[in-house]
């Protein structure tokens, strides 16, 4: 079958699994208590006694309520499909009805109707979709009454919930948006958002892209330099950011580091505060306009320029247009099974592609969004979750540690939790398996793979299918990928290779502002299996029985130790086991004047321990579990492992630094 298929039924009828496993969550729902360490115990007997040809012990099944009112279902009923496969093939067999089909379902608003949804006369590679239609995607994010929260919001210096009605989101976006027409910006003018995700940064957001312009998305996080050069690449006008914001206990100063870069709209600016002259404060740029409560929504052809993570190259400069946020909503209608009743928080940033996919996902779907201002790693942000009763939570694996190692939250915490999801980067099952059970394992969790060039997710979960912690089932719904070995061959089960997109399919870029998008995507692919077109993406995913799947980090992170092609992930995994260590990352160099490779652990450790005791053991562990053939060269004790913005680890950067200490030694 061309492309990743999936043998999941729409109804997971079997009774698979342990007794002890299914009385233990039964026993979870009577209120007795059971260590996690016994939960783990049990888990594994599970796993061990489970037939493998079935893939991973699934740990949570959907019940006939969630199967009856799951937003597949909807589709899947009126197209009189029996599988959740036959539904993913349809989709990708049938791209324009699909997708006519996703924007009645999702309500899209449209000024001028398209001639028709799909025009690949020209070649997969550069697909017309929707030509001929008019619309502002702003507008699709305020079709359902405006007496209902849009936003809830909360911060860690106070217990308050504040709560913003759609209605005055949208009087307040289009009283930003009147200002920016006011002072004089056009269609296509750049403006960047360099704050957290506030109500204020929603707003400010939504209101540049409804006055046709282009918001230009920086994480906070991110130095005067680096501001700078996505400030250039992108050709920004101007920026709209805040005095400072709280963060663990601390004052970050926003503003100070981004002041005199280009002209700014300060937010939160009091009379002590010095502004550039070329500045304004937020509170004038309102008074002046607050008459206009209402906006007509303009055109423009970018409405938002992301970045992706790297800090060591420049970073690809990737525009999303009106039609990227219908595939955003789209993987939240069906994949994250968004109801309007539901309540959605994602710890993210308005720089990160998870910030805008978080409004349109939301918005468009009616649901209302949770923001926290403040470390989403402290009890306080734990709390918000459930005093703002929080139904679907994004997180990323490294964020899930930082919970369950802290010993805050016991099982059963978060019990109106409905649905997790999850994003950023491989994760690990015991956390994940601790994660569910804060629910008393109610709730699944929804790996979620993809990219800012997507718009969204390309394999993913749903609520339909089984789930075990840590693997996919699924590709999304629309896109087809196809996952091939190094000679270019569809792998079979039990085997890892890199997975290759099938274009078309809405929501895929079609170019970059500061890069050649055919050399970085379609240079050099390989043929897919009848010849098709492939696109590049750069994930290594693993194909296990049972239409379950795993990621195995990029690409890039993989090494060939004694003639076998391994993962850095695979490698963490077990490294990552041992009691001593918190987390790792490890990264293959060559040594000088040497062919071989060699690899190096950086370990952050919960327990002190000397480097060469510490390599000893972890040798024996890779031996055991993988390969007596994989070894750690070298171990470097660090006490933090760098991230990017998203959370995504940098072996990149770990590799560069450590050829650069070496060199300098030298």
């Amino acid at each position: 079958m061309n492309g990743i298929s999936n043998p999941f039924s729409s109804i997971f009828k079997s009774e698979i699994g342990s007794n002890r496993w299914n009385q233990m969550i039964q026993d979870l729902l009577k209120g007795k208590v059971i260590p996690f360490e016994k939960q783990i115990e049990i888990f594994q007997e599970a796993s061990r006694s489970y037939n493998k040809e079935n893939g991973p012990f699934p740990v949570w099944h959907p019940n006939q309520q969630t199967i009856k009112e799951a937003n597949v279902s909807r589709l899947m009923n009126e197209l009189q499909l029996e599988s959740y496969d036959e539904l993913h093939q349809w989709s990708v067999k049938n791209r324009g009805q699909f997708w006519k089909k996703v924007l009645q379902l999702l309500k899209i608003q449209l000024k001028k109707e398209p001639d028709q949804i799909l025009d690949d006369s020209k070649g997969v590679i550069h697909p017309k979709w929707l030509p001929g239609a008019e619309f502002n995607c702003a507008d699709s994010c305020f079709s359902t009454n405006p007496e209902k929260p849009a936003i809830v919001s909360g911060t860690e210096d106070s217990d308050n919930v504040e709560v913003m009605t759609y209605g005055e989101l949208n009087e307040l976006v289009n009283r930003i948006a009147n200002g920016l027409q006011d002072q004089g910006f056009r269609h296509g003018d750049r403006i960047a958002l360099y704050m957290p995700m506030t109500s204020l940064c929603i707003a400010a957001y939504l209101a540049i892209v409804k006055a046709g312009c282009c918001a230009v998305s920086i994480a906070d996080s991110f130095s005067t330099e680096e501001v700078k050069k996505r400030i250039e690449i992108s050709q920004t006008k101007a920026i709209i950011t805040t005095t400072k914001s709280i963060r663990a206990g601390k004052i970050i100063p926003i503003y100070e580091k981004i002041k005199g870069i280009v002209p700014a709209i300060v937010i939160g600016a009091d009379s002590t505060q010095e502004l550039d002259p070329n500045d304004t404060n937020w509170t004038d740029f309102l008074s002046e306009n607050r008459k206009f409560d209402s906006f007509t929504a303009k055109g423009t052809d970018y409405t938002n320029i992301l970045f992706s993570s790297g800090t060591t190259n420049e970073p690809k400069a990737i525009p999303w247009n009106h039609i990227t946020p219908i595939k955003c909503a789209m993987d939240g209608y069906f994949h994250q099974d968004i109801h309007p009743e539901d309540v959605v928080m994602w710890p993210t940033n308005i720089g990160w592609m998870m910030g805008p996919w978080l409004i349109y996902a939301s918005f468009i779907n009616q649901a209302t969004i949770s923001l926290y201002e403040g470390a989403p790693y402290q009890s306080g942000f734990l709390e918000f979750v459930k005093r703002s009763n929080t139904t679907i939570l994004g997180v990323v694996p490294s964020l899930v540690k930082t919970w369950r190692n802290s010993g805050i939250l016991s099982t059963g915490n978060w019990e109106q939790i409905r649905l997790f999801s999850s994003t950023g980067e491989p994760s690990n099952c015991e956390d994940y398996l601790w994660l569910m059970s804060l629910t008393n394992y109610g709730a699944p969790v929804i790996e979620y793979l993809g990219g800012t060039e997507i718009g969204g997710g390309h394999i993913t979960a749903s609520v339909m299918q089984p789930s075990s912690p840590s693997y996919f089932t699924t590709p999304a719904l629309g896109i087809n990928c196809t996952i091939l070995n190094d000679k270019g061959e569809e792998i079979q089960e039990s085997e890892t290779g890199e997975l290759y997109l099938i274009p078309p399919a809405l929501g895929l870029s079609q170019e970059l502002l500061n890069m050649d998008h055919n050399e970085i995507y379609y240079h050099d692919c390989p043929s897919g299996p009848n010849e098709e077109t492939l696109r590049r993406h750069g994930d290594q995913i693993a194909r296990l029985p049972g239409g379950f799947y795993q990621a195995r980090g990029r690409t890039d992170d993989t090494m060939n130790i004694g003639g076998i092609k391994i993962s850095s992930v695979e490698l963490e995994e077990v490294i990552n086991q041992h009691e001593k260590v918190y987390e790792s990352a490890v990264v293959s160099v060559t040594q000088k004047g040497q062919s071989s490779i060699s690899t190096v652990a950086f370990v952050v450790l919960d327990t002190p321990c000397s480097k060469e005791i510490m390599k000893e053991e972890l040798n024996r562990i890779l031996a055991q579990q993988l390969n007596p053939l994989f070894k750690i060269h070298q171990v470097i004790v660090i006490r933090k492992l760098p991230r990017t913005a998203s959370n995504k680890l940098m072996r990149r950067e770990l590799r560069a630094q450590y050829m650069q200490d070496r060199s300098t030694n030298e």
